[in-house]
Order: structure tokens, then C-alpha cells, then sequence
């Protein structure tokens, strides 16, 4: 028997006269005519060679071939519908997934702290992964799944087959040490271009907003040391009168574990905007969407102040 000349519906056919035993009846099941039902059991006796069905006193009665077929067919027809067709489902209260979440500079500090809050509440089984890559290997992980959400200042995906989804607009401030010789209250222009800066580069992706904003302005700082990372600054801020720009959220964390304090700009905030983004294929995947949508709700319109 050649497989390619099998149509679901006969599957659909069959299954009906096995439950109504009556043409008629079988039609009504499946939105077919009397006439149709008939064509299509007369396709499947050439098919299987066997009558399938014979007229008795008590209706259509099933061949020992029809009676074989009976539950191969009904579990062919429920596996299509639960796994094909249906919805997926994700209660994320039971569910003991782990979503991997690549995140910029400046997300594990903004994001993981209050998601984990969110998750230990909702999901309390629910896992998180935190990796950093190269934009290229990150838009390759999103399209084949190893990365599930790219989540903060990411501005190389925007590519075709990619969303993503506005969360808030972050500004910058300064961090000084608490007993700094010069700057006390207010930090002035001339204290600011004065100042001994510590700039990080090249990781902090978010930093080159701050560095293009000042070229544009013609604004021209002492910078005193270059780093590649954030997590030295407290210590190397707490030895010095140096002083650095960062994203707002980050300097809200150093200034709550030592003896810093944040002070704002002298100059307008230049702003980035955190978003999420993730593939297409996963647009309508249900635990992807669960996920989006519990970061959107956390933090849209969220205001570090």
C-alpha cells in the first residue's frame, strides 16, 4: 500500500462509522454528506482491500480488519490534534524550565534582580541562564533557539525576522567617592572637566552613547584610566578623587554598597533605550511569550530614580 495516497480526512472518515456504525450518521460527525462518506469508505476498501464494514440488522458492523484499525487510527488522530494543531500551553507555576537570556552591559545588574523577585513568586521552578556574546553569534542563537530573549542595549539586531519590544529609556549620572577633596554637593562644568575620569571601554556598549554625546557637544574630559569592566570602579573610586559616568542603574548599585555618591550631570542626560528582542520563530512560542511578557510587565515605564 502506497502511504502517499492516504488523506487524513479518510482517517477522519473512518473513525467516524467506527463510532456510528450508520453513513449517515458517520456525515454528521464530520460535516459530510451521505454521498461523500461513501465515496471516501470506498476509497479506503480499495486502499486496504477489505470491505472495512458490512450491513447488518444492527448497523455497520467492522471487518476484523476495520476493528484492528479502530484504536491505530483514534491515536493517530488525537496525536495530530494534541501535537500538531493544538495550542501550546506553559503554566509557568509547575513548570521547571530554564530560559537562557542574553543580557548587555549593563542587564544583569537592571534586569536579574527584580525578574528573579518576579519568577521566585510565579515561577518558583523556573531557571535562568545569563550569557554575553558577539552580536553576530547572538543573532544566530536567537534564530536557532540556544538564546531565548536578548534583553538591554543591543543595537546591531535589527535585522529582518527579529522584534523587539521597548522597555524604558535609561539616562547617565556620576559617581564620586563621598569624601572627595573638590566635589561635594553639586558637581559644576568646571568640576567635570577637571575632574580625573575613569572610563570604561571596550564592554560597556552603553558607554559609547555617553562618549558619542560628548564628541558631538565638542566636550573634552581628563581621562585618567580606561577599563574594560564596571566591577573595579567601586573599589578603584573609593582610593582616588577620580570620577566616572555611568548608566544610572549601575551607579544606584555601587553607591548602595560603599561609600560613593551619585551626583547629577552638568549637561543634559543623553538616554539609551532597553528592549527585548527575540526571533521570529518563537513569536507565538508560549513559554517565549510568558517570558516576554513577564519582562514587559516588570519593566516597562520603569524609572530609576
Amino acid at each position: 500500500m502506497d502511504i502517499e495516497n492516504i488523506d487524513l480526512n479518510l482517517l477522519r472518515i473512518f473513525d467516524a462509522l467506527i463510532r456510528a456504525r450508520n453513513v449517515t450518521l458517520a456525515g454528521e460527525l464530520v460535516g459530510l454528506s451521505q454521498p461523500a462518506v461513501s465515496y471516501a469508505l470506498n476509497k479506503l476498501r480499495v486502499i486496504t482491500a477489505d470491505p472495512l464494514f458490512v450491513r447488518t440488522p444492527r448497523g455497520m458492523e467492522p471487518t476484523p480488519r476495520a476493528a484492528r484499525m479502530a484504536l491505530p487510527v483514534r491515536e493517530i488522530l488525537e496525536m495530530v490534534k494534541r501535537d500538531v494543531f493544538l495550542h501550546d500551553e506553559f503554566v509557568p507555576g509547575t513548570n521547571n524550565k530554564s530560559f537562557t537570556i542574553s543580557l548587555s552591559d549593563v542587564g544583569e545588574t537592571v534586569f536579574l534582580p527584580p525578574l528573579l523577585k518576579r519568577l521566585r513568586i510565579d515561577a518558583p521552578n523556573i531557571a535562568i541562564k545569563s550569557v554575553s556574546m558577539m552580536p553576530a553569534r547572538l543573532e544566530e542563537a536567537l534564530r536557532c533557539g540556544d538564546v531565548d530573549l536578548a534583553v538591554g542595549y543591543f543595537p546591531d539586531i535589527n535585522k529582518a525576522n527579529f522584534y523587539q519590544q521597548h522597555l524604558f529609556s535609561h539616562p547617565f549620572a556620576c559617581l564620586v567617592r563621598i569624601g572627595h577633596q573638590i566635589i561635594k554637593t553639586k558637581l559644576t562644568m568646571k568640576q567635570f572637566l577637571d575632574a580625573s575620569h575613569i572610563v570604561i571601554r571596550p564592554e560597556g556598549r552603553s558607554q559609547e552613547i555617553f562618549e558619542r554625546y560628548l564628541e558631538e557637544q565638542g566636550i573634552k574630559r581628563r581621562i585618567g584610566l580606561s577599563i574594560p569592566h564596571f566591577m573595579s570602579v567601586p573599589y578603584l573610586l573609593a582610593e582616588s578623587d577620580m570620577i566616572v559616568t555611568l548608566p544610572l542603574a549601575i551607579a544606584q548599585m555601587f553607591a548602595k554598597h560603599g561609600e560613593l555618591k551619585i551626583l547629577p550631570l552638568p549637561i543634559e542626560s543623553p538616554t539609551f533605550d532597553l528592549k527585548q528582542h527575540w526571533h521570529a520563530r518563537y513569536h507565538r512560542d508560549a513559554a517565549n511569550q510568558w517570558l516576554r511578557r513577564v519582562i514587559y510587565e516588570t519593566f516597562y515605564k520603569y524609572q530609576w530614580q
